[in-house]
């Protein structure tokens, strides 16, 4: 096997295992794919943005940051600020009535698609976990690979498609068991945890 393609192969793998874990992120891409709402365009600019920062990590944007601090500092108040407010929203949804989550069961399909897309660039350009695995992470093991670097850079953005389009159109299959408000519900709790946990989590680590 070739340098240029183990090299490939551990970009893959290391892609995977930072991005394939539970975040704001993937819970957007989770509850807009079951929705089945705009998750063409959602996919679309995880993965773009994705890609964008793992190969301007390999270029050597990781070092810039490094120096930077003060800019993971910003993004994580900004950021965790934003991933809080989500998870209120979720909890307030999550307590309504069962009659009012039936009369607005189709309240995600119903958020304009540039709003979707919004959000969706929100939660990966103001989340600092996104830098931290994508461009310092990614770029400096991308590195260590030397003249392999960019066949690791192609792994990791592969692993990044491919696991947001899998999210977002296998969601789609779990349309029928979200049929009831109780089931939303429980969605909405799972969201409002994972996002409140997660956003205070980076504001208290400034």
């Amino acid at each position: 096997m070739s340098t240029y393609l183990l090299a490939a192969v551990a970009g893959l793998l290391t892609g995977a295992g930072l991005i394939v874990a539970i975040g704001p992120q993937n819970i957007y891409v989770l509850r807009q794919g079951v929705a089945r709402a705009h998750v063409t365009p959602i996919i679309a600019v995880c993965a773009i943005s994705d890609v964008v920062l793992i190969l301007a990590g390999v270029a050597g944007l990781g070092a810039l940051v490094s120096a930077h601090p003060a800019v993971i500092t910003f993004a994580k108040l900004l950021g965790g600020g934003y991933i809080v407010v989500l998870g209120l929203l979720a909890a307030r949804r999550c307590l309504r009535s069962d009659e009012a989550i039936l009369v607005n069961a189709g309240e995600a399909k119903n958020v304009t698609r540039w709003a979707a897309v919004g959000a969706a660039l929100a939660l990966t350009w103001l989340n600092p976990h996104v830098y931290l695995d994508t461009v310092l992470t990614m770029g400096a093991v991308a590195n260590s690979h030397g003249n392999a670097k960019w066949a690791f850079a192609i792994g990791c953005c592969l692993a990044s498609v491919t696991w947001f389009t899998l999210l977002g159109r296998g969601a789609g299959r779990l349309a029928p068991l979200f049929a009831t408000p109780r089931a939303w519900k429980l969605l909405d709790a799972v969201v409002a945890v994972v996002m409140v946990a997660m956003g205070v989590g980076l504001l208290i680590s400034v």
